[in-house]
């Protein structure tokens, strides 16, 4: 494997950024995402950028482990949304050297939704990230083709978050993959579930945040979705799940998982 791979905060969602570097560190990955923005009322964001002793905790573990940071998230694009008030976030990411800040669409206009992804990307480019849009199947852009319709609008410094459960639980193709400049699928997210088409929003949502299994646990076609990219695109591993093994167990099972795709 000569892909760069790294841990979601999602898959383990409970650990602080410094005690998951720690973790992801130990079970072999070379990065993780942090999430820095609440996204949900039962699941925790760790705002780093107004906890000072958060954040040199959190550059401590990067600096003794090795780790880098792979991406933070996520950034709800609202029609209300003002992309000055995320300018600590961004701060915060270029601190701890991210590399991608994730956006979600959640604008019904996708000609205002595209100005507000190219200004939130104008500002990271200007911090030495760059960011990324991911489409959800219960969203205004609900699958890749619409996303990139919207990505391409942007400047070349904004790209398109390819998370497989949701290229596989929307209308996306996999030709639609190869229609996009490889510098625009900077990174991709991987998972597994079982496959019961059609599925509800809330079921949708539900295995989505909390139901996912490891890559090879269930029935997506990852390795068709993997063989359509570059075989560099760094891949991030992102399952939230039940589990009852230690959390060490745990996340390296996930890397044994990814690695061995």
């Amino acid at each position: 494997m000569t892909r760069k791979l790294s841990l979601a905060h999602l898959s383990a969602i409970d650990l602080p950024p410094p005690e998951l570097v720690r973790a992801a560190a130990q079970a072999g990955f070379d990065a993780v995402g942090l999430r820095l923005l609440r996204v949900t009322e039962d699941s925790p964001g760790y705002a780093l950028m107004d906890d000072p002793a958060l954040m040199r905790a959190t550059c401590d573990a990067l600096a003794q482990t090795g780790l880098s940071v792979s991406d933070i998230e996520f950034v709800r694009i609202t029609p209300e949304l003002d992309p000055d008030t995320l300018l600590p976030v961004l701060d915060a990411g270029a601190e701890l050297g991210a590399r991608h800040l994730i956006c979600a669409p959640y604008d019904d206009d996708l000609a205002r939704l595209g100005d507000t992804l190219d200004q939130i990307g104008a500002q990271c480019a200007a911090r030495g990230l760059s960011a990324v849009l991911e489409f959800f199947p219960w969203t205004p852009v609900p699958d890749l083709a619409t996303c990139w319709d919207v990505v391409r609008g942007c400047a070349p410094h904004v790209g398109v978050l390819l998370d497989v459960l949701h290229f596989d639980r929307s209308e996306s193709r996999l030709e639609m993959i190869a229609q996009i400049p490889p510098a625009r699928l900077p990174f991709v997210h991987v998972c597994d579930a079982l496959r019961h088409p059609p599925y509800t929003t809330q079921e949708l949502l539900y295995t989505a945040r909390q139901d996912r299994l490891p890559p090879g646990a269930g029935q997506i076609d990852i390795a068709a979705i993997l063989a359509a990219l570059p075989p560099e695109t760094p891949l991030g591993v992102e399952v939230p799940m039940a589990h009852t093994q230690p959390i060490a167990q745990h996340l390296r099972r996930l890397y044994n998982s990814i690695s061995g795709l």
